[in-house]
């Protein structure tokens, strides 16, 4: 008992709710809150960013490959996802090799 008691302790003093409960984890038709921004050469290129951005797993909604990487992520995880976009995109990032920095904000209920 007193070992028991111990444990729920020091689950509380570390402000863990479920002590031993696995954080949720990104999956197909989640919708996740990211912030993300986008890099071409080491470079931030525009219209690549944004804060606090809900995504739908699985909808297709960004580049192909975007989402299969986001999938698998937890709430708070940071990512370095690569990318190569399609050759028909805009002509700056036509069939360009590009790296987004993604954080996790949230994982919404599906």
């Amino acid at each position: 008992m007193k070992k028991l008691a111990s444990v729920i302790g020091i689950c509380a003093a570390l402000g863990l709710a479920g002590c031993g409960e696995k954080a949720p984890v990104a999956e197909n038709g989640d919708t996740v809150v990211i912030n993300f921004a986008g890099f071409l050469d080491g470079e931030q290129f525009q219209g690549g960013t944004a804060e606090n951005f809900p995504l739908k797993l699985g909808s297709g909604q960004f580049v192909p490959g975007f989402e299969d990487q986001v999938v698998g992520m937890t709430e708070g995880e940071e990512r370095d996802i690569n990318i190569t976009f399609p050759t028909e995109y805009v002509p700056e990032l036509a069939g360009k090799s590009v790296v987004f920095k993604v954080k996790v904000v949230d994982i919404l209920d599906k």
